[in-house]
């Protein structure tokens, strides 16, 4: 800690005034009103917005998650945790052994997760790992 005043932050008294007369001459007045929660959204975000094309690909296509063991093409199948960084492989043989070959990827790697998760606090909300399927 240092034993200046809380003063050398602050402007002078000079500073001051000089802000003061650049606002009441309106040099500094803001040319376009900030934008708040209520108003419209501008038609710039929505032309964006529909001309991306990216959006109707991840609505089509939810990727490996939602596929069931037998119909993944990998033979080793990985998953990480966004919450702790781990990752956790397992073999497309072992899986269908020990889950069924009907199970869907997204439970079976939730489970392994959970199998193994060293994020344990006693509420479920917030209990577990975050399972991550970018990785394959």
């Amino acid at each position: 800690m240092t034993d200046r005043p809380a003063s050398w932050r602050l402007p002078t008294p000079k500073q001051m005034e000089k802000m003061a007369a650049e606002v009441a001459v309106g040099r500094r007045v803001p040319t376009v009103p900030p934008v708040g929660p209520a108003d419209p959204m501008p038609a710039e975000y929505w032309d964006a917005l529909l001309r991306d094309a990216g959006a109707d690909a991840r609505q089509a296509d939810p990727g490996i998650r939602t596929r069931r063991l037998a119909d993944v093409p990998q033979h080793l199948l990985r998953v990480g945790c966004r919450r702790c960084g781990r990752t956790v492989e397992i073999q497309k043989a072992d899986a269908v052994r020990l889950y069924g070959a009907a199970a869907l990827w997204r439970d079976v790697g939730q489970r392994l997760l959970d199998n193994t998760c060293g994020q344990r606090t006693g509420r479920h909300e917030e209990d577990g790992c975050w399972p991550d399927f970018g990785g394959m």
